[in-house]
């Protein structure tokens, strides 16, 4: 079995045509930057890029494979090589479902373009939008499970606490209520909750939790990943550990502290002061009304619908390591980070491999330090709420 660092919830901002396809996401963020970031900066060896239904990406996947820059891989997937290394794509889909009272995200893998080119001829009936991203899909979630098994592919709940588009942070108090949660295939749990949370929720406890960066720029790519204890990074070996099967699983997920995310505590949008009430529409620090105006925290609505402790672990349950990624650590500029790279190649070299000695040598003892406290986790943290993220002191 080998190491594989997967993130599996990436978005792509443009086309090779200079199309839009997440709208919010950064224009410089294709199909080809995300493959290549993966591999030359990040260390990846498995990234799911989740706007693949989009024409003018799947005609840039057509174009690496003809010119033999990919592969498709026997097991599924996509195997992107450079002279740096290489790393497999996932081919996938977010879109947005009616469920309960709400709206919500799902994340949908498909192994091979015969099977994702099957599912985008449906998909594109139910959708107003083929080209962009998180389209609003007129069916339901038991029908859209369905198709995805007689194709092959997998379906997860995507960041399922955040309070915007996800099933418990805006649909459900119990996603058993709408459908069996054993017929997905895992759960993803978002930036601003992680595993002692959501095992607070007694019903979650047959799935595997994964943790995506749900990047929106190449910066953010690996900001959360998990590493697969699989044979080798292709889709049948994804599914396997997903499923705990023939000796595969996720050894690890790494994720922000909670505390890091940006919607973690509730906040008013306005002022930013935390807020106690989340049942309010009226901060009580400014005196700002409206529906807008208070954003509720994963953490005050896993008080809510936690249906038992915190941390209640079911045995198969792997380690959550708190991960701050290099970019939220005190005195490490572009300087200092473009030094790293050119003497430790990845990210993942250095937030794994490297000893603080060796970081001295390169960027001083002051930041060498910073960045091994902030890897054990040897820090504090000022909370992050209302679309605002959360910082770390070394004080």
């Amino acid at each position: 079995m080998n190491e594989c660092f997967a993130d599996l919830h990436i978005h792509i901002g443009r086309t090779m045509y200079n199309r839009p396809v997440k709208i919010t996401a950064s224009r410089t963020l294709t199909l080809t930057s995300i493959v290549e970031e993966a591999v030359k900066r990040k260390g990846m060896h498995m990234v799911g890029i989740i706007d693949c239904h989009s024409p003018e990406v799947q005609e840039e996947i057509d174009g690496h494979l003809q010119t033999g820059r990919m592969e498709e891989l026997p097991g599924g997937g996509y195997r992107y090589a450079a002279p740096e290394g290489e790393v497999t794509l996932i081919a996938g889909v977010e879109v947005e479902l009616k469920v309960g009272h709400g709206l919500a995200h799902f994340l949908v893998y498909l192994p091979d373009r015969t099977a994702f080119a099957s599912f985008r001829d449906w998909y594109q009936t139910k959708v107003k939008n083929i080209h962009l991203s998180t389209q609003r899909m007129y069916t339901d979630i038991d029908t859209l499970i369905s198709k995805a098994d007689r194709l092959g592919g997998i379906v997860i709940p995507a960041h399922a606490f955040t309070p915007h588009k996800s099933v418990y942070g805006a649909c459900v108090d119990s996603l058993s209520s709408v459908i069996a949660v054993e017929r997905f295939a895992g759960l993803e749990l978002g930036l601003s909750s992680d595993s002692n949370l959501a095992d607070g929720i007694a019903e979650l406890g047959p799935l595997t939790f994964v943790t995506n960066s749900d990047a929106h720029s190449t910066a953010k790519i690996a900001r959360e990943y998990q590493n697969l204890y699989v044979k080798r990074a292709d889709f049948t070996e994804l599914c396997l550990a997903l499923g705990r099967k023939e000796g595969r699983h996720i050894r690890e997920n790494y994720g922000l502290h909670p505390q890091l995310g940006k919607y973690y505590r509730t906040r008013c949008t306005n002022c930013e002061e935390l807020v106690a009430q989340t049942d309010t529409s009226r901060c009580p620090h400014c005196g700002k009304e409206g529906k807008k105006v208070i954003t509720r925290g994963v953490y005050e609505r896993f008080q809510e619908i936690s249906t038992q402790s915190p941390a209640t672990h079911p045995a198969h349950r792997p380690p959550y390591r708190y991960h701050i990624p290099l970019e939220f650590v005190p005195g490490l500029g572009a300087g200092r980070m473009k030094k790293l790279l050119a003497e430790f190649g990845t990210e993942m070299n250095i937030l794994h491999h490297t000893s603080v000695e060796k970081l001295a040598d390169v960027v001083g003892a002051a930041v060498a330090e910073a960045i091994d406290r902030s890897r054990r986790g040897d820090v504090s943290f000022l909370e992050g709420g209302a679309g605002i993220y959360g910082k770390i002191s070394l004080e």
